[in-house]
């Protein structure tokens, strides 16, 4: 199952739930990645993973970006680990070895800032397969639970993108006091998400498909017959009479 929705931003945003019968830790550093490769063996990857999958800045070199919240980054766990490792409500920390246990970093210049060399703290989670693919930034996480399921059908059913916004012509004579004109509402389209209902591609799809069951008591069954069918019986029942 998957949505694509854009969030009032140029690119799209997928959302896909993919099951496995079993999954082992060992899999998942298989699949999911959160550090740089290794720069010598896949160079191409190392430069995706530098180019399209760091996250901020954010923390004390940045208080005010959008992830902040109490002093602290809401949207990436930036904890050092050794190997894969699953909190006690489920949610997975990634693999992030730090430099002395064999973990790799990369150098990025900040704008208005000089040269920073950073670890693996900073890699959003990502798939070597997709981001060689595609070449962008794309991340992907492990969904464990059948909240996720839930997730992704707000999504489809959520409805549009809504932005507050104002009309306002070059005149003297307009009055700055009307809320009415201050706060109104409307539906937000931007170029790329009018573009993609134009051709009418695919919003969301689930597969299997899913065929809604009718649920009833023991012996409360609907049953549908044929007009034949009931002219026959009721034949049936004055021969026996």
């Amino acid at each position: 199952m998957y949505t694509i929705e854009w969030q009032n931003e140029d690119y799209l945003t997928h959302t896909i739930s993919y099951g496995y019968d079993k999954i082992y830790p060992t899999d998942i550093d298989k699949i999911i990645q959160a550090e740089f490769p290794n720069p010598q063996n896949d160079p191409e990857l190392y430069n995706i993973v530098v180019k399209n999958m760091i996250h901020g800045p954010c923390g004390p070199l940045n208080l005010n970006a959008p992830c902040m919240s109490d002093g602290k980054c809401t949207k990436i766990s930036k904890t050092i680990l050794g190997r894969y490792k699953t909190e006690d409500d489920g949610y997975p920390k990634y693999r992030r070895r730090s430099p002395k246990n064999g973990g790799f970093t990369a150098k990025i210049r900040l704008q208005g800032r000089d040269e920073l060399e950073i670890d693996n703290q900073w890699v959003v989670p990502y798939n070597p397969l997709l981001s060689k693919m595609f070449q962008a930034h794309i991340n992907v996480e492990y969904c464990n639970s059948v909240k996720s399921i839930k997730y992704i059908c707000k999504y489809v059913n959520k409805g549009s993108d809504m932005a507050v916004f104002q009309i306002v012509q070059n005149s003297e004579q307009n009055n700055r006091n009307d809320e009415i004109l201050m706060y109104q509402m409307g539906r937000y389209i931007n170029s790329n998400e009018a573009a993609w209902r134009i051709f009418s591609f695919p919003i969301h799809e689930r597969e299997p498909a899913v065929q809604h069951l009718a649920v009833h008591l023991e012996n409360g069954q609907s049953l549908l017959h044929k007009d034949s069918a009931r002219k026959l019986q009721a034949n049936h029942l004055r021969t026996q009479h």
